[in-house]
């Protein structure tokens, strides 16, 4: 065992008061006055939250269902040590029983040697110049979702956000893994959508996982079809077939599909997540919002040609953005940055201690389990001024470097961060340049929002607007 900012050897009956040593909850003062399975009850962001305000950046509560104590970590230092420093003593943790239902074995859920190889044949797919490759699917999917947001503009109903990022999204993610074989496959299913079931059924309970797994089949023969047609393909589906281990292997055909129905899911749910957020907020902070217009405005942009009355603009862009011109829109990227600090998609990262460590000069023993919450991190009072307030500016250059490292985590980090973060904030950014410079959306409801605090944060009832034509620049 060492200290975890040293090589030393740390002699824990020597250096951790007995107490500390104890194996229970009596190990973490002061005791948690509530019981409950984190992640496993409806209350359980709300208790996280009342419970970090009372005992602070470290404690356990019991977990009743699992007769068994959970660890809540809030400290960066801990948070870099789970993630980073001592990451290789940590599996992935509580939930993932429900999670490989889903998804099978693919990265999200898959440990050890087998996760480090499909790790390796996948990362290669999203790095930044791959990225960008897929501008055209990306601009493809928002001309469709132009026309349904000019049709907005006209109606009398509101407009329906949060559908309207789910259903984007999805378009974007399934054309990015299957490309032009989408069209094979809802042929295959008789002209209907295989995967509509994603935005159809909102409960990721088993129906859902069986509907979504039962597609697994019509995945493998697809790729047996290319096969045996010798298609040739740019999509991320094809990268995976393509794909070679360290031995010159190819990926197998069950590996293959868990991996395209993670990304699937992942891709998707996320950036609706993310997205439908981020047009709340940016919606109900004017100033916010005038200067994300300011930056798109100034964005070089393509003339297309667009029904409609004169009183509508005819500049639709920008398209085909490069990667880097997108970290170029440093206040759009601050809009989407803040939204996912004050609501990251991904809310609760577990994980299960493998051999005994310390964390915050605590004995943690072996098969302990251990979770951090990048929502609790993110709207730390210590870390973050006024953390419920809404403040772009906080994710411009200069804050970013000045701010401790391990507070900002939507993504998670270390080696087992997400690997699609590079497409998820191009894909995002790209969006709200192009839709922002077009549109601008009226808030219609009032009143506090309702969270689900599931697989994903989400909000549990539509956000409503309305959708009206921006002045021609």
């Amino acid at each position: 065992m060492s200290n975890p900012d040293t090589d030393k050897p740390v002699d824990l009956a020597e250096e951790t008061p007995a107490w500390r040593l104890e194996p229970t909850r009596a190990g973490l003062p002061p005791l948690a006055a509530a019981q409950f399975d984190v992640a496993s009850t409806e209350d359980s962001l709300e208790l996280l939250v009342a419970s970090t305000q009372e005992l602070g950046d470290l404690f356990r509560v019991y977990a009743p269902g699992r007769k068994r104590d959970t660890w809540i970590c809030n400290h960066p230092d801990d948070i870099k040590r789970l993630l980073v420093t001592n990451h290789r003593n940590y599996t992935k943790g509580v939930g993932l029983d429900r999670v490989k239902i889903l998804l099978g074995n693919g990265i999200m859920v898959s440990e050890g040697d087998f996760w480090k190889r499909q790790r390796r044949m996948i990362q290669p797919a999203f790095h930044r110049k791959m990225v960008e490759q897929y501008a055209v699917v990306i601009d493809t999917a928002l001309d469709n979702a132009q026309v349904r947001w000019d049709a907005a503009v006209h109606s009398s109903e509101p407009f329906d956000i949060t559908a309207e990022m789910s259903a984007l999204t999805l378009d974007i993610i399934l054309c990015s893994i299957f490309g032009e074989d989408l069209a094979w496959l809802e042929k295959r299913m008789g002209g209907n959508n295989p995967f509509a079931v994603v935005t159809e059924h909102s409960a990721r309970d088993l129906l859902f996982a069986y509907k979504f797994r039962s597609l697994a089949k019509l995945v493998v023969e697809l790729v047996a079809a290319r096969r045996a047609g010798q298609w040739e393909r740019f999509d991320f589906l094809q990268m995976l077939m393509d794909a070679r281990d360290k031995d010159d292997r190819p990926m197998p055909d069950r590996e293959m599909v868990d991996e395209a129905l993670t990304l699937v899911v992942a891709g998707h749910e996320t950036s609706a997540s993310a997205l439908n957020w981020a047009w709340y907020l940016v919606a109900t902070h004017p100033a916010a919002l005038e200067r994300l217009e300011a930056e798109v405005d100034a964005i070089d942009c393509v003339a297309v040609a667009q029904p409609g009355t004169a009183s509508e603009p005819s500049i639709s862009g920008p398209r085909s953005m490069t990667y880097a011109a997108s970290e170029q829109l440093v206040w759009t990227q601050a809009v989407l940055k803040e939204s996912m600090r004050l609501y990251p998609p991904g809310w609760l990262l577990t994980r299960r201690s493998v051999e005994e460590d310390v964390l915050g000069g605590y004995r943690v023993p072996p098969g302990t389990d251990v979770m951090l919450s990048p929502y609790l991190i993110q709207r730390h009072p210590t870390y973050w001024p006024e953390p419920e307030a809404y403040r772009p500016e906080r994710f411009l250059p200069e804050a970013e470097a000045a701010r401790e490292k391990w507070v900002y985590i939507p993504f998670a980090a270390g080696p087992r961060h997400c690997v699609g973060e590079n497409f998820a904030l191009y894909e995002m950014t790209v969006h709200l340049a192009r839709m922002a410079r077009r549109y601008r959306l009226e808030y219609l409801d009032e009143g506090p929002i309702p969270i689900e605090a599931a697989v994903n944060l989400r909000a549990l009832r539509p956000l409503r607007f309305r959708v009206h034509f921006r002045k021609t620049p």
